[in-house]
């Protein structure tokens, strides 16, 4: 089937979000590997926010029923006595906290376990990684099962191969499988999605070139990140044909006729003499400019066969700026090549990075921020600025929101007859009722700025 049809579905939503195999099945949502360490977070946050006064007066929120699942059942049912009792500490919570939400075993080794799990929700929220190692098992029973899956994976290549073996069986199944849920890649995603709605709105024309610049973020790593990182240099660096699928920026796009215009891309350091700043690589430029190429594909190119879209760290003028770029730009590289090599990668993983587990504090993620910036420009010479903040550490506090609320979007807002099985990218999924969902409960912003580097 032809990826490219009629795929702008997520505006103006039916009602009708529910299927008859929906409504045979237990939960709304199940949320695998919840006692990893942005699991806990997530699940925390889906206590309290289910439980609040704002989700209570939304459409069917009092039927949304959920699950933890993962293979420790005695991690499990820590977590399920700090959730009974999470509603305490809620000032906006009036839930009856005596209850418990419900625990399934299941693990990625046992397929007959993720069956029987996937059987029994609309949809799944995997925070298992790294998703090269632990992610296929849970994917191939989603799309069997036609049950929705949103995760917060970073890894291309990983969406690449599971796109190229389950497409076909989810789009039969009717199964939405929606990865990159978190802030790789829904701020890039969704920011270049509202950018050209603004664009479309007052110049009658998408823009054929954004660029999109990290103002500022604070925030932490955690080890599951790291391990992710891991097991992608792992990858790339005994396999040359992976490096190559790596440095295709159209790596997602699998129509036949992908477009073929070279794409920037921020490498080393370099100056923006539009902004007077010095720009640094972001690492996760790899992940996000690959979804925004998808989504265009998914929007039948609405962006333009020609868009071109890159990303980068802004970093301050002057001899400062220009210190931290090269010294980030030097640094990325140097991690790269470490995490190359099996006897540096192992020696970084056991001495020097978070071990798996372990993240930011309460105090860190809950002092997060992120401040995105994207610089659009048509054809006509027209330009546009907008940003995309939050008000969490970008990588779990944010994150969390992100993943729960793309979950609850997919499980309430958006209809199967409308959007249909197969593989998804958050903006083409679900659009403007994600957006906002992200700007009512999970303190995002997106707005249209006149002086992007001043505000």
């Amino acid at each position: 089937m032809d990826t490219t049809t009629d795929t702008a579905t997520n505006i103006n939503k039916s009602d009708n979000t529910k299927t008859a195999t929906d409504e045979k099945r237990h939960y709304a949502i199940i949320l695998y590997g919840a006692t990893s360490f942005v699991g806990q977070i997530t699940a925390h946050y889906l206590t309290q926010f289910l439980s609040s006064p704002a989700a209570k007066a939304a459409k069917d929120s009092a039927t949304v029923t959920w699950a933890i699942a993962g293979r420790d059942e005695d991690k499990l049912k820590k977590l399920q006595s700090e959730l009974s009792g999470a509603d305490a500490n809620n000032p906006d919570s009036d839930s009856d906290s005596s209850n418990k939400v419900d625990i399934i075993i299941a693990d990625s080794t046992d397929d007959a376990s993720l069956n029987e799990m996937t059987q029994q929700t609309q949809v799944i929220i995997s925070t298992v990684g790294p998703y090269l190692k632990y992610g296929e098992s849970l994917i191939k029973a989603c799309a069997t099962n036609g049950t929705d899956y949103v995760d917060l994976t970073g890894e291309a290549i990983f969406i690449k191969d599971m796109l190229d073996k389950y497409q076909d069986t989810a789009k039969k199944s009717g199964a939405r499988i929606v990865n990159s849920c978190g802030f790789d890649s829904i701020p890039s995603d969704l920011g270049v999605y509202f950018t050209q709605q603004q664009a479309q709105a007052q110049f009658d024309k998408p823009c054929d070139v954004i660029h999109m610049r990290v103002k500022a973020a604070k925030g932490g790593l955690s080890g599951g990140t790291i391990a992710s990182m891991a097991t992608i240099f792992e990858e790339v660096g005994t396999d040359k044909a992976r490096r190559g699928q790596l440095a295709n920026p159209y790596l997602l796009n699998d129509d036949k006729d992908a477009p073929s215009v070279r794409q920037d891309n921020v490498g080393k350091p370099e100056y923006d003499i539009e902004h007077d700043r010095w720009l640094a690589p972001f690492v996760m430029a790899v992940i996000n400019t690959r979804i925004v190429h998808r989504s265009n594909q998914l929007l039948s190119y609405e962006y333009g066969r020609e868009f071109k879209y890159d990303e980068a760290m802004w970093m301050q003028d002057g001899i400062k700026g220009q210190l931290m770029s090269y010294g980030m730009s030097v640094g990325l590289l140097g991690f790269a090549t470490a995490m190359t090599f099996k006897p540096s990668r192992e020696f970084l993983s056991k001495h020097v990075l978070p071990k798996s587990g372990s993240g930011p504090s309460k105090s860190e993620q809950e002092n997060g921020f992120f401040d995105i910036r994207f610089f659009g420009e048509t054809s006509k010479k027209d330009t546009i600025n907008t940003k995309v903040t939050g008000d969490k550490d970008p990588g779990y506090g944010s994150t969390s929101r992100m993943l729960a609320q793309s979950a609850l979007c997919l499980a309430q807002d958006i209809s199967k007859d409308e959007v249909t099985g197969g593989f998804w990218t958050p903006a083409v999924a679900m659009g403007d009722q994600l957006l906002t969902r992200l700007e009512d409960h999970a303190g995002l912003c997106f707005e249209v700025v006149d002086d992007l580097s001043s505000n």
